[in-house]
């Protein structure tokens, strides 16, 4: 689509939560296009491996066309440049997260100077939900479902019993 804007918003999403959708969906209001990056970070340990990510994102995004779901390794600026990107989303649930999204937003620009940042804030239901808070509760055997896709907690049901 020429002269369009695609914004890209990246992550680990180990795995995707209700949280994520609510920031995927609501930034189709002011792009055409939204790109989902699944990051591959060697610093992390995930429950899931890039490519059950990267499906369980599409299974919970079947429904938009206007979303794209792609892995990424490197430097996110040279992904966004690849795919045309102009802006980049990034979500903040809390005040602890803005220093170090503030300090990326800044060496992003560095490197890529027309790339904006735009920081979302959840909606007010899907503040508490953090990737890392779902994994713990379903380790436990707790109840998942209004957290993530019913796919999503079908696949942590499934992980979790056969590690």
């Amino acid at each position: 689509m020429p002269n369009s804007r695609i914004a890209i918003y990246a992550g680990s999403f180990d795995p995707i939560t209700r949280g994520h959708e609510d920031l995927m969906h609501r930034s189709l209001e002011f792009v055409d296009r939204l790109v989902v990056a699944v990051a591959v970070n060697s610093s992390k340990a995930p429950l899931f491996t890039i490519e059950e990510r990267v499906e369980l994102i599409r299974a919970a995004l079947r429904d938009e066309p206007r979303i794209e779901v792609r892995s990424f390794g490197g430097l996110l600026v040279d992904f966004a440049r690849e795919v045309g990107a102009s802006l980049l989303i990034r979500g903040l649930r809390a005040v602890s997260d803005f220093e170090y999204e503030y300090q990326m937003a800044l060496m992003n620009r560095h490197l890529s100077p027309k790339l904006e940042t735009v920081f979302m804030v959840p909606s007010l239901d899907t503040t508490y939900i953090s990737a890392s808070l779902v994994r713990e509760v379903a380790r436990y055997g707790g109840n998942v479902e209004d957290l993530v896709h019913h796919t999503v907690a079908d696949a942590l049901r499934a992980k979790i019993v056969s590690r």
